[in-house]
């Protein structure tokens, strides 16, 4: 998003915006007046519209600008039936930043908040610059293969390269846009063909039971209920966070899960369906609720707060409260994410049914269950098949295989 900025050794207005991927400055001779600054934010609301709609061009909006030479005009002719006609070799389809927006408008009523987020900054930050004013009918197989190459070689600001599975989502967001596209166009798909690439197993790193209770003994009083309250339900940070009194039933021994906080925004309603539950109160959780009702002052909303009353930030909850805590104890840094993966491996270590702990975790079916948390059962019971070998010897003695009764009769 543009903005109208003010240069401080001269006092005048200029324009700050981003543009195929490159930050663009445009100066004016205005002084900072609120007339000439609702006129220079006219200007740029202007330019960000033409943006949108791949309508822009840098050399009539700005001539004379030495960036004008780095933005050759590319308007396309739009076309009478909104088709790509590449028999002829004309190309009336609309440009990849346009039709993107008009995507994301039409899916925006059935995103959450923070999904539209993701997609909104994984366009800005690789689709657009990459793909924003091509024609969506233009954009080929090896256009596509070749932007993929290209990510794979990408390092992040933390000097990382991108993992298949980023690759994966900026491509499953243009794999999304173009066929729709080319639907809607009658072109032949460019995605087809093209799999995702090969991503590694969810790694994760659970707590023992051992480490959990060193945890929270150390924990600071007025974080313990917080964390004992996600190690023993698998709450979600932004579920265990967006919680509220009215949402905490006592009577039925039931926490409802119905709200997540994303960046500090109480959204209505999960991340799928099913996240939508009813959690059982086991009563160390119940005893960490009733114990958090004591400390929170009156008036405040939130089951879990900072001393002013505000809800828990994990950012800062992060950095100053998790990990030093496990600084302090010795233990290896992870998220606090691993909390709900703890709950996880606890319960199926416990022997609890798949499908109960599928339903207080918010999955739609045991298959994640048995797909990443299972390996870690043996190392919580330490008697892997035991209950296999249980059985088998309370059938000792009622089948000899010497005796002639149990064999088939010829």
């Amino acid at each position: 998003m543009g903005n109208v900025r003010v240069r401080p050794e001269t006092g005048k207005l200029y324009l700050d915006f981003m543009y195929q991927g490159i930050r663009c400055r445009e100066y004016t001779a205005l002084p900072d007046k609120p007339a000439n600054r609702r006129s220079v934010q006219k200007l740029m609301e202007k330019i960000e519209r033409e943006i949108t709609l791949g309508r822009f061009s840098y050399a009539q909006t700005f001539p004379g600008s030495k960036l004008a030479e780095r933005f050759p005009d590319e308007s396309v002719p739009a076309g009478a039936n909104g088709r790509s006609d590449h028999l002829n070799g004309v190309d009336h389809t609309p440009r990849f930043r346009a039709f993107a927006e008009t995507w994301i408008d039409e899916n925006r009523p059935a995103w959450r908040l923070s999904y539209e987020e993701t997609v909104v900054g994984t366009l800005n930050q690789y689709l657009l610059p990459k793909f924003g004013n091509r024609t969506v009918g233009s954009i080929s197989r090896a256009d596509l293969l070749a932007f993929r190459a290209e990510l794979s070689k990408t390092v992040t600001a933390r000097g990382k390269p991108l993992s298949n599975t980023r690759i994966n989502k900026i491509m499953g967001f243009g794999r999304q846009i173009l066929n729709e596209a080319a639907d809607r166009y009658e072109f032949r798909r460019s995605f087809q063909g093209i799999k995702p690439l090969k991503q590694k197993k969810p790694d994760i790193h659970p707590f023992t039971l051992d480490e959990v209770n060193r945890i929270l003994q150390s924990a600071r009083v007025d974080y313990r209920n917080y964390l004992a309250v996600r190690f023993w339900t698998g709450l979600r940070t932004g579920e265990a966070n967006a919680l509220r009194w009215d949402r905490i039933d006592f009577d039925n021994n039931v926490i409802l899960v119905r709200d997540t906080l994303t960046r500090g925004q109480l959204q209505g309603g999960t991340k799928t369906y099913e996240s939508s539950r009813d959690v059982p109160m086991l009563q160390p959780v119940r005893d960490a609720l009733l114990d958090q009702r004591r400390r929170v002052p009156e008036g405040v909303e939130w089951v879990f707060c900072t001393r002013r009353g505000s809800p828990i930030d994990n950012q800062n909850f992060t950095k100053r409260v998790w990990a030093p805590l496990l600084e302090e104890l010795g233990l290896k840094y992870r998220r606090p994410y691993q909390t709900r993966h703890t709950a996880a491996t606890l319960m199926l270590g416990a022997g609890e049914a798949p499908e109960w702990i599928a339903r207080v975790l918010g999955h739609t079916t045991t298959e994640m269950l048995f797909r990443v948390y299972s390996r870690y059962v043996p190392n919580l019971t330490r008697q892997d098949g035991s209950a296999m070998a249980r059985l088998l010897a309370s059938q000792a003695g009622l089948f000899d295989p010497n005796d002639n009764n149990n064999k088939e009769n010829d």
